[in-house]
């Protein structure tokens, strides 16, 4: 039991090394992004610093397989490297049985991860977006989904926007149901209504069905009130920027992403995409024992047996290997070309298999 403490303890250490100097270069490079980006907007240092702060818990955290598979071989190089595995061997403990800390440290890593990071890393992401267009003065076209329906905004001249509000839509996002479309001014203050039955998305303007138009500028807007068989409206949306203004699935928390799943499906779209971000947030901590696992494989040897630098090559290329199939495995169960459960889980399960039969190989023969 000690000796497990003295190995989580140590793999708990090179995981804090690590991630500090990972994120101190993250920093620095992020700091330089936001001053090219802003360079032209008049954001003063301050800002831009808090800027970088909101956006760099995303990329860390995203590269935090990265960060375990470097502090699982930071951890086996020194242990090799001061003989102390050499003992542990002598003591009577296989080596696999040294590698039950860290695997453990690893898992309770990821559930932390998953359960804890996750929330800060999508309320960071929404206001480092929020923020960004402030400062740009973008008025770009955005879409949220709420227990009310789904709600759109488009640009418009001179400053002007207008949201739009609809009960569901079809899965490509190009025809609404139940549509109320709200003009506003520059200054905020509503300019016209029309509620319509079906609103349909056709080039560069809204058709809309069996529709009621109020104008703001008369003193009595109902008595002004029209109605149209058919009215068309400019449009300043396409259909793919639709689909791809929904908050994407990092920038919602994994509490609140069945929540969300739920309401995207009640509006009309699918939720495939989110859904596998869910199964793969979920798989997060089977992914960070994998990689314990392939680090441990390559760097459990003692250093006298020569070919160190080989071996921590071909463990990191073998960690970026499985980051690889674990991507394009999120992009096949997001067009649907493999199951789910399949795509989310597969990469991690086979990622621990084959380590662990060359671990079981090398110490046991």
């Amino acid at each position: 039991m000690i000796l497990h403490r003295y190995f989580a303890r140590r793999f708990l250490r090179s995981f804090v090394m690590v991630g500090g100097v990972f994120l101190g270069i993250l920093v620095l490079l992020d700091l330089v992004e936001q001053v090219r980006r802003f360079d032209d907007d008049g954001a003063g240092f301050a800002t831009l610093l808090g800027l970088t702060m909101l956006s760099v818990p995303e990329t860390l955290y995203r590269i935090l397989p990265l960060l375990v598979i470097m502090a699982t071989l930071a951890l086996f190089l020194n242990l090799a490297r001061t003989s102390e595995l050499v003992v542990t061997r002598a003591s009577g403990r296989s080596a696999l049985r040294a590698l039950k800390a860290p695997v453990v440290m690893a898992m309770l890593l990821g559930i932390l991860a998953v359960a804890a990071m996750n929330p800060i890393v999508a309320a960071t992401t929404r206001h480092y977006d929020v923020l960004a267009e402030r400062i740009s003065g973008s008025n770009g076209n955005t879409l949220s989904i709420s227990d009310e329906g789904l709600w759109l905004r488009q640009g418009g001249g001179a400053g002007s926007q207008t949201v739009i509000r609809a009960t569901r839509a079809d899965r490509e996002g190009t025809t609404l149901y139940d549509t109320s479309f709200q003009g506003l001014s520059l200054a905020g203050s509503p300019v016209f209504r029309i509620d319509a039955a079906i609103a349909r998305l056709d080039g560069s303007r809204w058709v809309l069905s069996d529709a009621k138009e109020w104008r703001f500028d008369s003193p009595n807007p109902e008595q002004g009130a029209r109605l149209h068989d058919e009215l068309e409206i400019d449009a300043t949306l396409t259909a793919e920027q639709i689909l791809d203004s929904f908050a994407t699935p990092s920038a919602v928390s994994i509490w609140d992403l069945p929540a969300f799943i739920a309401q995207l499906e009640n509006a009309g779209f699918s939720a495939r995409k989110h859904r596998v971000w869910l199964q793969m947030e979920l798989a997060t901590p089977l992914l960070l024992t994998a990689m314990v696992l392939v680090g441990a494989g390559f760097t459990m040897r003692h250093t006298r047996f020569g070919r160190t630098g080989l071996m921590v090559l071909l463990a990191l290329a073998m960690g970026f290997t499985l980051f690889f199939i674990r991507n394009f495995a999120q992009i096949l169960g997001e067009n649907g070309q493999i199951p789910i459960a399949l795509a989310a889980w597969g990469p991690p399960v086979a990622a621990i298999l084959l380590p662990l039969g060359l671990l079981l190989h090398w110490e046991d023969g």
